[in-house]
């Protein structure tokens, strides 16, 4: 992409303040944010400005707006700052009560459906001058490595073989779920001869260099040709797929508890042995010694337990 080869001939003395002023959009903010003297990010953005051969920032209405290449720039600037960030951090602390620092996650939706609300409330009381991104994770294979790079921190299935550094976060376990009414469901459940008739939904996110904990589970219970009809790509639309259909479908067990209700599904029984699944935090090996990402471990580490008793107290036959 041209706007990233001439990115790499700036300055890498301007990378955090040509940051700060595409997001901040105000000089004054922009030289908090670094920090540095207002007339100093004046400095550096006439400097941006001649090595561009743009404004990138122009007034309008309500102050300063972006021009088409600023907006173009943003994105890519916000990767080379994070990755600055990260390398002029080294033998740095990082003081969360402090800082001001942008912190990124990314995780898979499911994971952030049980991990948005304590992170967010543990982030807020022990970092409250920071801001934070949570966003779903990237699963090409081809941009795992630039995505470590890009976060602090990514939470995803450990069957997704990340490479870097890793953290378990949580444990949940499969369970089979199917409309309360289905015709094939009994009072014991659901027999491996009915999970080889019933037609399947399944979440197929990525290709994974080894097989996954369910695909282990049903081949070494003979179903491993069992019938695929319904395709998802995200494990929270599996449910509304199943809900109202003759179909089954393997969830989380707290996915099934928050949404089985309401949907008109029930948790059927199943002679498969336990299947369990583990959300893991991933990083960079260049972010091994990063404070921000070792002090993020440690407010994680806090949060999964809060996440792990909360599943003992809703179900003490929980993981």
């Amino acid at each position: 992409m041209a706007v990233r080869r001439r990115l790499k001939d700036v300055d890498a003395n301007l990378i955090l303040p040509l940051h700060a002023l595409l997001e901040e959009r105000n000089l004054a903010r922009a030289s908090a944010r670094i920090p540095m003297t207002k007339t100093a990010m004046s400095g550096a953005l006439q400097r941006l400005r001649h090595h561009f051969g743009d404004d990138l920032l122009v007034a309008g209405e309500n102050g300063l707006d972006l021009t088409p290449l600023g907006i173009e720039l943003r994105k890519v600037v916000a990767e080379a700052a994070r990755s600055a960030e990260a390398l002029l951090a080294e033998g740095k602390e990082f003081d969360g009560a402090t800082s001001t620092r942008e912190l990124s996650i990314s995780m898979s939706e499911y994971a952030m459906s049980v991990l948005a609300e304590p992170i967010s409330r543990t982030l807020a009381e022990q970092a409250p001058h920071c801001s934070f991104v949570l966003e779903p994770f990237d699963v090409e294979a081809d941009r795992m490595e630039a995505q470590l790079l890009r976060q602090e921190l990514t939470i995803a299935p450990l069957a997704f073989d990340w490479p870097g550094g890793v953290q378990p976060v949580f444990t949940d376990r499969l369970v089979c779920v199917v409309s309360a009414d289905h015709p094939a469901l009994r009072p014991e459940g659901l027999t491996l001869a009915d999970l080889g008739r019933l037609s399947h939904a399944v979440a197929e996110l990525k290709p994974s260099a080894r097989p996954r904990p369910l695909e282990v589970a049903l081949a070494a219970s003979g179903l491993a040709d069992r019938r695929v009809q319904v395709r998802v790509t995200s494990m929270l639309t599996l449910p509304f797929a199943v809900a109202g259909t003759q179909l089954c479908a393997f969830i989380p067990s707290r996915l099934a508890a928050r949404c089985a209700d309401e949907l008109g599904l029930t948790v059927a029984r199943t002679p498969l042995d336990d299947i369990d699944i583990t959300e893991a935090a991933h990083w960079h090996r260049r972010r091994e010694r990063d404070p921000a990402v070792v002090w993020l471990r440690r407010i994680l580490h806090g949060v999964a337990i809060e996440v792990e008793d909360r599943a003992v107290a809703a179900d003490p036959a929980a993981p």
